[in-house]
């Protein structure tokens, strides 16, 4: 379990489209294997410490015919921002993909002095 030691909990939330290979013929529509998407996401402030994020699929559009096999995740998380990293493998093909995102930590607060 994540405590946090401040009595300010700042929580900040978005929406980001992954990709839309469907119209130009993008590798997660036409391809086969192991295939990744990747984009970063920069919060609108800076938390005290590394926050916590969690991700969800909030649109996918997968053709019919196929397996839907897909994972979703934050690497590189910091203070600052995050990577969303979409996944995908085997003869999947997805459309398009919207992923939604919500981060919590501690945030800077005036009484929160740094004596060093």
């Amino acid at each position: 379990m994540r405590r946090f030691t401040s009595h300010v909990l700042g929580v900040d939330r978005g929406s980001i489209p992954l990709f839309s290979d469907f119209e130009d013929g993008g590798p997660m529509w036409t391809d086969t294997g192991p295939r990744e998407v990747r984009r970063s996401v920069a919060f609108s402030e800076s938390f005290r410490d590394v926050p916590v994020v969690q991700i969800s699929l909030s649109m996918w559009d997968v053709h019919h015919a196929t397996n839907m096999r897909a994972e979703i995740l934050a690497e590189n998380v910091t203070s600052e921002g995050f990577d969303v990293v979409f996944r995908t493998w085997g003869d999947t093909r997805i459309a398009r993909m919207r992923a939604d995102w919500l981060a919590l930590g501690d945030v800077p607060h005036e009484d929160n002095w740094d004596i060093g």
